[in-house]
């Protein structure tokens, strides 16, 4: 019997069809399947206390978009807009710029996951401490790093999983 499985982010980021080789693969190993998705549903749970719902989707928007992960970016978008985000704000994250309208605290934000996404050995003490300056708690930036190393998992299962999908679609 061929039930079908509930899709999510990753699974829609790597175009798997329902039953296709790829994504048969992928959810042989449910554990890693459902802990990758609790991770994503508890870094973007709106009820998270320290940085807000919206920072945390603007810094995937913007992580995504620098690594370039397209699809992950689209859906991130999304999610922004659908909680009433300046669309210029996410016009420019999506570009991977860091727009001069945005306050000290997300200007550093952005700076920061821009940083650890494109040079982490460049994200020293001294990037520490430029957050803190920023007004960010040390519980929010360990968020803020977690939430840039789940995006780069994320973003890596994804390419891997397409790169899988386009080796089956050539067979």
């Amino acid at each position: 019997m061929n039930q079908a499985i509930p899709s999510d982010t990753v699974d829609r980021a790597a175009a798997l069809a329902d039953g296709s080789p790829t994504r048969v693969i992928r959810h042989a190993r449910a554990k890693v399947v459902v802990a990758t998705q609790g991770s994503e549903n508890g870094l973007f749970d709106p009820a998270l206390v320290g940085l807000s719902l919206q920072e945390r989707l603007l810094v995937a928007v913007f992580a995504c978009a620098l690594v370039p992960a397209a699809a992950l970016t689209d859906d991130y978008r999304a999610r922004l807009a659908a909680i009433g985000t300046d669309p210029a704000l996410i016009t420019s994250v999506t570009a991977g710029a860091v727009p001069d309208s945005v306050g000290s605290r997300l200007g550093a934000i952005l700076r920061f996951a821009h940083t650890l996404t494109t040079d982490p050995v460049r994200a020293d003490k001294a990037a520490l401490l430029q957050l803190k300056e920023a007004g960010l708690s040390t519980p929010e930036i360990v968020t803020l790093a977690q939430l840039i190393a789940f995006i780069s998992y994320q973003t890596r299962v994804v390419a891997g999983l397409r790169a899988m999908r386009q080796a089956e679609v050539q067979a």
